[in-house]
């Protein structure tokens, strides 16, 4: 990749020259509506087929529990809406946790605006739930908790399997935002317990616009769009064909590089994170040091400001201060405000995230950008 080294995989990543060439043909020559009953609605829709049996495979789920969406954005909120709506009149209590996505924490807030109750759910230092908390919060009107998988700034990996046992033994829905998960540590439906989880295309090198949204089968939910009866009547509109087949073209890559991937992402976010401790006094490490993802280093840099070291390394390095949704905010971080990191904490924080195409030489890059960084804006202020 040229440019600078990038580290910014969370935020998004470069579409994969294998999932290119997967939507190409469905860009140009086969153009055909999956709804139409001649040749060219054959075509495209058993590549719509096939790309959903990829996605299914990734997450140890049956085809027809996916449901292809636009984002991972329009994931959460089917998942938090079409589940209110199946069950009002029933039941009026949601759980979120204080560290989810916006795309989470938005459709909650505007359910509560209609009257439901909602727990959100505090983290602990390292930004991870405790189980007795959500099991502490359930009710018998608790119809969804919706706690994420792993988190896209400080890369925690939330307990989503011991959560799901107390869920499933009260008869709750569970729902895990997987967006940044799905490429860097497997993903097995089954495994989690959950009833419905979200992926986002372009995290795992599938272009944006290309989202799905796991439905355990059985799950009540209903539309929150109006239309035809594509996806299960779930996503109304004519099939986006192209996009559908990369993130099924992403799917399979990303189930047959792991746990490879795993592997070498652990090692080089490891060996960064070693060079800057050892270049940097006082590094702070934010997260959990280990139940996290394995390409993503968080830290916090003492006595400067993030924001002013990314700027001062630009060209060199490209990595953000946190979420790419408000990454252009001085406000400090939700997340690293529920971590209960101070104010110079979150002020000195940086998010570096990594792909599967970085390199060992890119990472001494980075890191000697980032030292020399630093240590220019102490000399500055002396």
């Amino acid at each position: 990749m040229s440019g600078p080294v990038y580290l910014d995989y969370n935020a998004t990543t470069p579409v994969a020259a294998e999932v290119v060439a997967a939507m190409l043909p469905y860009l140009a020559e086969h153009f055909g509506n999956p709804s139409s009953s001649h040749s060219h609605g054959k075509k495209t829709a058993q590549a719509v087929r096939a790309a959903r049996e990829s996605v299914a495979n990734l997450l140890g789920a049956a085809a027809d529990e996916i449901v292809f969406t636009g984002s991972a954005t329009e994931a959460n909120n089917l998942a938090l809406l079409g589940v209110a709506r199946a069950l009002a009149g029933k039941k009026r209590h949601l759980v979120v946790s204080a560290v989810e996505h916006p795309a989470v924490i938005a459709p909650a807030l505007y359910l509560q605006s209609e009257g439901w109750d909602l727990s959100v759910i505090p983290v602990d230092a390292y930004a991870r739930v405790d189980p007795a908390d959500i099991a502490a919060a359930l009710r018998p009107d608790t119809a969804l908790v919706s706690i994420m998988h792993a988190n896209n700034e400080v890369g925690t990996i939330q307990p989503v399997a011991e959560i799901a046992a107390i869920t499933k033994a009260r008869g709750i829905l569970l729902h895990t935002d997987a967006a940044q998960s799905a490429g860097k540590i497997p993903l097995n439906v089954d495994a989690l317990g959950v009833d419905l989880l979200t992926l986002a295309g372009h995290k795992f090198y599938a272009p944006k616009g290309a989202g799905a949204l796991y439905v355990r089968t059985g799950t009540p939910i209903k539309p929150i769009q109006f239309g035809a009866e594509q996806e299960h009547g779930l996503r109304p509109g004519t099939e986006n064909v192209s996009q559908m087949v990369g993130l099924g073209a992403a799917a399979r890559l990303a189930r047959e590089r792991l746990p490879a991937a795993t592997q070498k992402l652990r090692l080089l976010r490891d060996a960064l994170q070693q060079r800057l401790a050892a270049t940097v006094p006082g590094l702070m490490l934010n997260g959990h040091p280990s139940e996290r993802l394995p390409n993503t280093l968080h830290v916090s840099f003492p006595g400067i400001a993030g924001r002013e070291l990314l700027s001062r390394v630009d060209g060199r390095v490209a990595a953000s201060v946190g979420s790419a949704c408000h990454s252009e905010t001085d406000a400090v971080s939700g997340v690293l405000a529920a971590m209960g990191c101070d104010a110079n904490r979150a002020r000195g924080a940086v998010r570096l995230s990594l792909g599967w195409v970085s390199t060992p030489e890119e990472i001494e890059t980075a890191a000697a950008a980032l030292s020399e960084g630093v240590n220019g804006l102490l000399v500055r202020r002396r």
